[in-house]
């Protein structure tokens, strides 16, 4: 079966303006997005591959050296599905984009 890798993307700004809310504010959202969360691995735990989980800060390797970098990415998961179609349909009302603050989720096939 077709793997999907799915990239969790969250702008610099709404991130920031998550952040800047008091703890309580965080909390109460965590407690609501969490479980669906959650809910959703369950619901997909026969598609999922890699749960894989939330990222950090980017350091970027070229060939003049590492450096700091930016990119909208914040976390991923790897899933099989019988289409790209099909995966990006998982991903359809999923709470990184319907409660935590994430602006999408970007479905790319492997291919090799």
């Amino acid at each position: 079966m077709p793997r999907f890798l799915a990239v969790y993307t969250m702008k610099p700004e709404d991130l920031a303006s998550f952040r800047s809310r008091t703890k309580a504010e965080q909390d109460a959202i965590d407690a609501v997005g969490l479980p669906q969360w959650a809910a959703w691995e369950d619901r997909n735990a026969a598609s999922i591959c890699d749960r894989g989980g939330m990222v950090g800060k980017t350091t970027r390797v070229t060939k003049d050296g590492i450096s700091k970098a930016s990119n909208p990415f914040c976390g991923y998961v790897v899933v099989e599905a019988e289409t790209i179609e099909a995966a990006a349909r998982l991903f359809q009302h999923h709470p990184h984009i319907t409660v935590f603050p994430g602006d999408g989720i970007d479905i790319m096939p492997f291919l090799t």
